[in-house]
């Protein structure tokens, strides 16, 4: 159970953007942003923060930016840090997530050799996941994308990944 109170306030605003309320919850991810000192912040709440307020970015260009810092903060979490603050995932179960939103960004701009680079590093970090609900979500997603790379679609879409 997440004890860490950054991440759950990071948690209610994901809820508040899965309300339809992304406009409020881009403020105030903005907001608690700033107050974890942004880019010198903890990396735990910078990789939470980021990777939740790529998916509320109208602009997939906005999107890969958090994407980007979401992925650059996870490899500075220690498996000690997450157990501290209460997450159960190791860090490890963060990238197939994480690689795969970049790598939909990379799709949608139509950077498709990125956009594979990224599936497939997505695809070699996703044993570490388990038969749960989080593990099938994510699976779910790579399938979504693996699809969609292989037609070779572009464009926006709506954002199928977690």
């Amino acid at each position: 159970m997440i004890t860490d109170p950054t991440l759950i306030r990071i948690g209610e605003v994901v809820q508040l953007s899965h309300q339809g309320e992304r406009e409020a919850a881009r403020r105030q991810f903005a907001e608690i942003w700033d107050e974890i000192g942004g880019e010198r912040g903890d990396p735990l709440h910078r990789c939470t923060l980021a990777h939740a307020m790529a998916d509320v970015q109208d602009d997939v260009r906005d999107e890969m930016l958090w994407d980007h810092r979401a992925l650059a903060a996870a490899d500075l979490i220690t498996d000690a840090r997450a157990t501290q603050a209460g997450v159960t995932l190791p860090v490890a179960g963060l990238y197939p997530s994480l690689h795969l939103n970049v790598s939909e960004c990379y799709r949608k701009l139509g950077d498709l050799a990125r956009a594979r680079e990224h599936f497939q590093q997505a695809q070699a970090t996703i044993g570490v996941l388990g038969d749960d609900a989080y593990g099938r979500l994510i699976r779910d997603g790579l399938q979504q994308v693996a699809e969609r790379l292989h037609r070779g679609v572009l464009g926006s879409q709506l954002r199928g990944c977690p």
